[in-house]
């Protein structure tokens, strides 16, 4: 346990310590955990073989990133985006790799090491830069969708480059004399499914792990969650989440492929689940857990004693491939029209390389592509760009864009799709508000725990998803922020005070209607940032009495006047007054209260008077017109 603990302890009490700090500079999270990892790292040894383990747990939580991306793009979206996948992606990832050769190869590196070089640092840092974008709120700009689809191509490349990489092998691998295997990921547990197998039956293993992949996406996973949610365990539903995960992993690694970009995959499929909002809200934690600590052990890994030996011809390999990669990216961003501010973010955000160029590495190693010492060189250049990644950035910020005059505010959503109306909970009373927004041609997301009640709305068309509107996670991945209406139905009057506070300090200009039982309750409501709160028993009894008027002789008319008059006066005097109700005096007992609702009587007796007044003098003027008519 201490073996852990210490180690445990030291991370966090750095990155406690880094990330704030680093936040309050500008400076963004990624930085502050990149120093943290950097201070701790020679003070507890982890560089080396313990630093590999950590990383190799820690891209779990890149895995995570990727698969609440995907769950965030519905096929339809990706499909709108083939052309800056393939064409923005393709052309850097071709670009650079074929630059880098060139200054290899002219440098006196042997061809196909040179070729490898390339191929690997053409790729960027998949987890620092989504975080930073995400952080900066850019990931939706103009230049945030490009450098995504970049990204993205990138974690596809990954596996032809994987596929490439032991046909450049400067000598024969010895292996018993055998042709090499293909071998997978180095990662968790090290599974191979491909050992020993033909060319052709690798590659048919390769596709059945992804069809696999896919297929359990679409026809699997959604029997399964509703299982696991009839139980009513929320934990059950966070390891269903987690296994999901895990297995992705397994497969992928097994075949030699991006967990990545499998996970990304299950994402994009299951972005159409009912339970897209809540395994968002499961898996966000972990993911930020995870990376974060990914993070870490870059900054860790980071030799200063190798570095210190050769510390010139490391920072020059880093500068020299920042530079390339920066007139790769703006000369891509050109060529596609990106506008000026979307082409600077592209170039200096993806100017570093990438994590899955450690593996890489590793793999070029194992297969006799790169020698020792240009492993090691890259090795240290690559975590030095991923430090400066966060520069970078901080020079977008302070120099570029005042120079520019752009603006990076979001444009019409591409990777995130909400609705502007959210209804937390969908009782008889969420129902018919509900139907009723529809009917006006709103559309509206539904959050409601019960998956049955779920599943046979979303087989009616209705777009409804599985999850605890009470908890803040959910909420935010149904698109809180961004929201016009907030409709809370809740019964539990702690459950919606709770919400209702959560929802206006996330979003300041949402209007939020809300309903109670009885009367007693409503000022709580309106303390905690309610627009509107409908009393359920306040209502009905209102309409009871406009009947009982209209019973008793007064025209339909009239009835309905004194009680929208009625109603009116008391909503103003609850709003007003809502701050001085003691939710623990009986109402008969509070002084200000009974005085309010003498108050409100008395406005109501005048208000009637008049109109009875009005009424009066409306039929004088018409008999008297009458007359005169007559006597013409």
């Amino acid at each position: 346990m201490t073996a852990f603990l210490i180690p445990a302890f030291v991370f966090l009490a750095a990155s406690v310590v880094m990330v704030p700090i680093a936040r309050r500079l500008g400076l963004g999270s990624v930085l502050g955990y990149l120093l943290a990892g950097m201070a701790i790292g020679p003070a507890i040894e982890l560089v080396g073989a313990s630093t590999e383990h950590l990383r190799e747990v820690a891209e779990i939580g890149v895995v995570m990133m990727l698969f609440l991306i995907g769950l965030e793009l519905e096929p339809r979206v990706l499909w709108r985006m083939r052309y800056k996948l393939v064409g923005m992606g393709g052309l850097q990832v071709g670009a650079t790799a074929l630059v880098l050769f060139a200054i290899g190869f002219g440098l006196g590196v042997d061809w196909r090491t040179a070729l490898a070089i390339g191929l690997i640092l053409s790729l960027s840092s998949t987890a620092i830069v989504l975080q930073t974008l995400s952080e900066r709120e850019l990931l939706r700009s103009s230049g945030g969708r490009a450098g995504f689809s970049i990204l993205l191509f990138q974690d596809i490349a990954v596996v032809p480059i994987l596929a490439l990489l032991p046909f450049l092998a400067l000598a024969p691998v010895i292996s018993g004399g055998e042709t090499p295997e293909i071998a997978a990921l180095p990662g968790l547990g090290g599974i191979n499914l491909l050992a020993g197998l033909d060319g052709w039956q690798a590659a048919l293993v390769t596709i059945g792990a992804m069809a696999f992949v896919v297929g359990a996406g679409v026809f699997l996973s959604r029997p399964l969650f509703r299982f696991v949610a009839s139980s009513g365990l929320r934990e059950m539903l966070t390891a269903v989440a987690l296994l999901s995960i895990a297995a992705i992993v397994l497969i992928m690694e097994g075949v030699g492929l991006s967990p990545a970009l499998g996970a990304f995959i299950a994402g994009v499929v299951l972005a159409n689940s009912e339970f897209r909002h809540e395994l968002h809200a499961d898996i966000e934690p972990f993911k930020a857990l995870l990376v974060g600590l990914f993070f870490i052990t870059v900054g860790a890994g980071i030799d200063f004693a190798v570095l210190a030996e050769d510390i010139w011809r490391v920072l020059a390999i880093a500068a020299g491939l920042i530079v390339v990669k920066f007139a790769v990216l703006y000369g891509v961003g050109t060529a596609f029209r990106l506008r000026p501010d979307a082409r600077w973010l592209v170039a200096l955000g993806l100017a570093q390389a990438g994590e899955f160029g450690f593996v890489l590495i590793t793999f070029g190693l194992r297969h006799n592509v790169l020698t020792p010492d240009i492993g090691n060189e890259l090795s240290l250049a690559i975590a030095v760009t991923m430090v400066l990644t966060p520069l970078l950035f901080f020079l977008f910020d302070r120099l570029v864009m005042p120079l520019v005059g752009a603006s990076t505010s979001p444009e019409p959503p591409a990777i995130e799709e909400h609705a502007q109306i959210i209804i937390a909970g969908y009782g008889r009373f969420g129902q018919i508000v509900d139907r009723l927004l529809k009917s006006h041609g709103y559309q509206t997301i539904v959050l409601d725990k019960r998956a049955d009640l779920v599943a046979g709305m979303r087989r009616q068309g209705f777009e409804a998803y599985y999850g605890d509107a009470a908890r803040p996670e959910t909420l935010t991945s149904a698109g809180l922020s961004e929201a016009r209406l907030l409709v809370v139905a809740f019964h539990d009057l702690e459950a919606t005070r709770r919400l209702i506070t959560h929802a206006r300090s996330v979003n300041k200009n949402i209007k939020i209607v809300a309903r109670v039982h009885g009367s007693q309750h409503v000022h709580q409501l309106y303390v905690a940032g309610a627009d509107e709160v409908t009393r359920e028993t306040f209502d009905s009894a209102l309409r009871a009495g406009r009947f009982a008027l209209v019973s008793l002789g007064v025209h339909a008319e009239d009835a309905r006047y004194f009680s929208e008059l009625f109603a009116d006066e008391d909503e103003r005097m609850v709003k007003k007054h809502s701050s001085e109700w003691d939710p623990d005096t009986p109402a008969y007992l509070q002084g200000a209260y009974l005085e309010q609702t003498r108050r409100v009587a008395s406005r109501v007796k005048s208000g009637a008077e008049n109109r009875r007044a009005e009424s009066v003098h409306a039929l004088l003027d018409a008999a008297a017109k009458k007359d005169g008519s007559s006597d013409k």
